[in-house]
């Protein structure tokens, strides 16, 4: 059976942290799908369509990783059409960990035969977050060596 796997997020923007996940899932799943999907409690950066060409652009090297993007369906019904047996979830901290473990229950309720995979972040990356990385951008604040270098390269356009 083929480990395939999805690792849904708003990603925006992309950071080191989410790549590392990214890299490390893909050693891990024969196919790994990076799913750009809408939070709704968040206000975008970047369009849905820039975050796939910037996600695309950073996991070029991963011959098993394709990114999409999806705006209108639960995580777990995107899974099932992708074929996707896991969800892949990265976690910076204990806050962290609970609120995944209550998405995770609720996954698990609505399929489940998902099953979610939890990978820790590195210690380098596990302060970090889109939502920090915009408001330290917000003041000039210099964010650089916390994402990759399209991504980084597209902010200073802005």
């Amino acid at each position: 059976m083929k480990k395939i796997a999805l690792f849904p997020g708003s990603f925006d923007p992309l950071t080191m942290g989410h790549l590392d996940t990214i890299e490390r899932g893909a050693r891990l799943f024969d196919e790994l799908y990076v799913g750009i999907f809408v939070n709704t409690n968040k206000h975008s950066f970047f369009s849905v369509e820039e975050k796939v060409k910037l996600v695309t652009d950073a996991v070029a090297h991963l011959p098993n990783v394709t990114v999409i993007s999806q705006e209108t369906e639960l995580t777990v019904t995107t899974a099932k059409r992708l074929g996707a047996n896991f969800l892949l979830r990265g976690v910076r901290s204990m806050k962290d960990y609970e609120y995944e473990r209550e998405i995770m229950e609720m996954n698990r309720h609505l399929d489940p035969d998902l099953e979610t995979v939890f990978l820790v972040a590195k210690s380098e990356y596990s302060h970090i977050s889109s939502s920090l990385i915009k408001e330290v951008l917000l003041f000039g604040g210099d964010v650089q060596k916390y994402l990759p270098k399209n991504v980084y390269e597209a902010i200073k356009k802005r």
